[in-house]
């Protein structure tokens, strides 16, 4: 009786942080998906050669790949708060520093900006874990899809505020929604702050094993792949289609649809995937996801009209909602809570920083062979994801072993 109510009072400070999470996740994705609908076009503009137009994009995953490990050490010493604070800041000088690049002309300057995005990024994607902490065993799931869905709220926020502030600012196009976008992470800093996490896990009195034995484990490999799978393509698609849209000559505001749509499709699905890797587990919720990347890009290659590339998005974001959240119940599953911000932040410095290679490819790709051929990467790597599944799913060890 006493384990069943400090189960269930673990679980009200669970949805608690959950839902705080959540409205963290919203302003934080506000904050990315300012960056994926400009980022390309601001770069076109201010690169010295077109075909670089994907870079600040590409710096915005190298961010990612780049923080997690400095982000999972800070809340490892220093606590959640700590890491979360470091990276809101990050947020606040991405804002200021892109619009900065937007009014003097700079590329470079731009490149900057989206790297201090890609560590608030970084610190965006440790609050999944971070529902994690105090949730019990059967609520884990839906708390990390709990959180993932404040991305539905990102979706309108961050397409609308482009949409509404892109031309304030004349002539210096999207400056305006830069100076918004700081306006929100310093927002998200304030909501972050009454967060009750616990105590950092140097601080739990439990025996730590080498990260190199946690990692060799099956189940964390098979998470690994199928996170990189599910997030690596959903980027490598999504840098690309805006800049692909406007080369088909589609106009700025279909493509800022189009991240919209993806956008709601990428975390509208959290309502009821937690439900679902609850009763046919994560394996299965995986290999739906991997099978709708797919056919998203079945339809890219399709065709090029404003309809296709706003179908290829949704299915995109549905795949990837379900690959991604299923990958992160495995990951839970591996460590201890003493481990926990160490295996979290290096399952996140591997998937990122694997994303770094298909990011600075994408628009280069895009330039030299077109949509057609972007598409067409994703069906080998998919079939990676599901061999990664057979191979190494099945073979489980418990994290307290």
């Amino acid at each position: 009786m006493v384990a069943i109510m400090s189960s269930n009072a673990g679980d009200r400070l669970a949805r608690r942080n959950a839902l705080l999470l959540a409205l963290a996740t919203a302003l934080a994705g506000g904050n990315a998906i300012v960056i994926f609908a400009t980022a390309a076009i601001v770069g076109a503009e201010l690169a010295p050669d077109p075909a670089y137009a994907t870079i600040p994009i590409s710096f915005y995953v190298v961010g990612m790949a780049v923080g997690t490990l400095p982000i999972g050490y800070i809340a490892r010493k220093y606590g959640r708060r700590a890491a979360f604070v470091t990276g809101t800041v990050a947020g606040i000088l991405t804002g200021l520093l892109a619009a900065a690049a937007v009014v003097y002309g700079l590329f470079l300057l731009l490149c900057l900006a989206t790297f201090f995005g890609g560590i608030y990024g970084a610190t965006a994607q440790s609050y999944r874990f971070a529902a994690a902490d105090t949730a019990s065993e059967a609520f884990r799931p839906k708390a990390i899809a709990w959180v993932l869905a404040g991305g539905i709220l990102a979706a309108i926020l961050g397409a609308q505020l482009v949409t509404r502030t892109m031309d304030l600012w004349q002539p210096y196009l999207f400056a305006a929604s830069y100076l918004v976008q700081a306006a929100l992470a310093a927002l998200s800093m304030v909501v972050l702050l009454f967060v009750k996490a616990p105590p950092s896990s140097m601080a739990v009195a439990q025996d730590v094993r080498p990260l190199k034995n946690i990692i060799r484990a099956p189940l964390f490999i098979a998470a690994v792949i199928c996170g990189i799978v599910s997030y690596g393509l959903m980027n490598f698609l999504m840098t690309s289609a805006p800049l692909a849209m406007k080369i088909c000559g589609h106009d700025v505001t279909q493509s800022n649809l189009a991240i919209e749509f993806h956008v709601l499709a990428m975390y509208a699905p959290s309502f009821f995937t937690g439900s679902l890797i609850a009763r046919f587990g994560a394996a299965r919720i995986i290999g739906v996801g991997m099978l709708l990347i797919m056919l998203a890009a079945f339809i890219g290659v399709s065709g090029i009209t404003v309809p296709h590339f706003w179908a290829n998005m949704i299915l995109l974001g549905v795949g990837w909602n379900f690959g991604f959240i299923g990958a992160t119940a495995l990951v839970t599953e591996t460590h201890r809570a003493s481990e926990r911000t160490k295996v979290q932040s290096f399952n996140d410095f591997l998937v990122f920083g694997t994303m770094v290679v298909g990011s600075f490819s994408s628009g280069r790709i895009l330039m030299d062979f077109g949509w057609t051929t972007v598409n067409l990467v994703v069906f080998p790597l998919v079939l990676a994801g599901f061999l990664a599944l057979y191979l190494f799913n099945g073979r489980r060890a418990p994290a307290a072993a």
